[in-house]
């Protein structure tokens, strides 16, 4: 049973940084792309960053230069490392996995088969 658990989520204020994690199990074969979401309170899931099984990434604009995901294959997880963090980043953040060929690209949530539960972050000026 495939299975997406992410952690690391908090309160910080603006300029902080928080590191989000997302440990996967139960995959029989690596995920194809693995993603960050966000969804903020009366506003639709976006996506915020994506790292393919090579290690190449694509960004959201709004999270370039001060967000970075990564992945540890060997420990099946997922980060992604907030720096800079602004009050418009607050949101609930979302884990996904995509089993089989797409292209990478900034996170869209019809190219993802998996999703955690998500983890909140709120961001005070």
């Amino acid at each position: 049973q495939v299975q997406l658990g992410e952690s690391g989520g908090g309160s910080v204020q603006a300029g902080g940084s928080l590191r989000l994690s997302c440990a996967a199990s139960g995959f029989t074969s690596t995920p194809y792309l693995m993603g960050w979401f966000r969804q903020a309170p009366g506003k639709e899931r976006e996506g915020v960053a994506a790292i393919g099984k090579g290690g190449a990434t694509s960004y959201a604009n709004s999270v370039k230069g001060r967000f970075t995901i990564f992945r540890d294959g060997a420990n099946n997880t997922l980060y992604l490392e907030m720096n800079g963090l602004k009050p418009e980043d607050t949101a609930l953040y979302y884990c996904a996995a995509r089993i089989g060929w797409a292209i990478l690209r900034t996170p869209v949530v019809d190219d993802y088969n998996y999703w955690g539960q998500g983890t909140q972050v709120t961001v005070s000026s």
